[in-house]
């Protein structure tokens, strides 16, 4: 694999009334084409500040951030992101949420029988082909969420951006999603940047989980590769001695040395 996405020397402060904020300081870090990363740390180590910037959605104060060999300077359909919020339009249907991405990128290229095409084919990656005609009222959470992963697919972005997708999602539902992510990700060969504060998620899901130190001027304190073989099976790595000493590897970063109250943060 070849390093796909370069984050150098990058900092990030933000001009508040309360003066200026170090969220940010010194991040260096690569990541292959096809990997599947976690970002994971306390509340107000600047895990979402990290991601945005990826995504283009801030600037940053100093650094670069490469991807594919391009500066990120501005969002980017090559740069889709799923937020916890599935930020669908509720006036519309499962397929028109999702077909409004697909003609943005698309439209210019396409005719629209293959752009509802396009459209349809991502549903139905998700799980969500029998849903096209409902709107986001009519389906559950878990449901809105599979529909925002299927928008952001849709756009066949070159990396997937995923700040806690299952974050307001019940564990058991949360579990499903989990585990369909997987598959996805296995099929597509995504490459994957996730926001999490799940430590079995990070292990379960990632290549490497990167650890971030406690804020104001959060860094990347410590990076944990998970060498655990695909397809992965959660029932099967529940006594796995690879998964566990990954686990305890990220508990004891997080509660030993980085431990705490968590602010609120975000």
């Amino acid at each position: 694999m070849s390093q796909f996405i370069d984050i150098h020397s990058t900092e990030m402060v933000f001009n508040t009334k309360r003066g200026r904020f170090h969220a940010l300081t010194n991040i260096n870090l690569g990541i292959d084409q096809g990997e599947f990363v976690t970002l994971i740390g306390h509340s107000g180590c600047g895990k979402s500040t990290l991601l945005n910037l990826i995504a283009g959605l801030l600037k940053p104060s100093a650094g670069a951030l490469i991807c594919d060999n391009k500066e990120i300077n501005a969002p980017g359909p090559e740069r889709a992101v799923v937020f916890q919020n599935h930020s669908l339009l509720p006036w519309l249907t499962c397929h028109q949420n999702v077909y409004l991405a697909v003609e943005r990128v698309f439209g210019d290229k396409e005719t629209k029988e293959q752009l509802k095409q396009r459209t349809l084919d991502a549903l139905e990656l998700v799980g969500m082909g029998h849903a096209i005609g409902k709107r986001p009222h009519e389906i559950s959470g878990g449901m809105k969420q599979r529909v925002g992963i299927a928008r952001a697919l849709a756009m066949e972005p070159k990396v997937l951006l995923m700040d806690e997708p299952f974050g307001a999602l019940d564990a058991l539902t949360r579990a499903n999603l989990q585990d369909e992510l997987l598959k996805i990700v296995a099929r597509t060969q995504s490459t994957v940047v996730m926001v999490t504060h799940d430590v079995d998620e990070a292990v379960l899901l990632s290549d490497r989980i990167v650890m971030m130190s406690n804020g104001p001027a959060a860094t990347i304190g410590e990076i944990v590769t998970v060498p655990l073989v695909r397809p992965r099976h959660r029932v099967e790595l529940a006594e796995d001695p690879t998964y566990m000493h990954c686990r305890k590897a990220v508990l004891d970063f997080l509660y030993t040395r980085h431990g705490g109250i968590e602010s609120k943060a975000a």
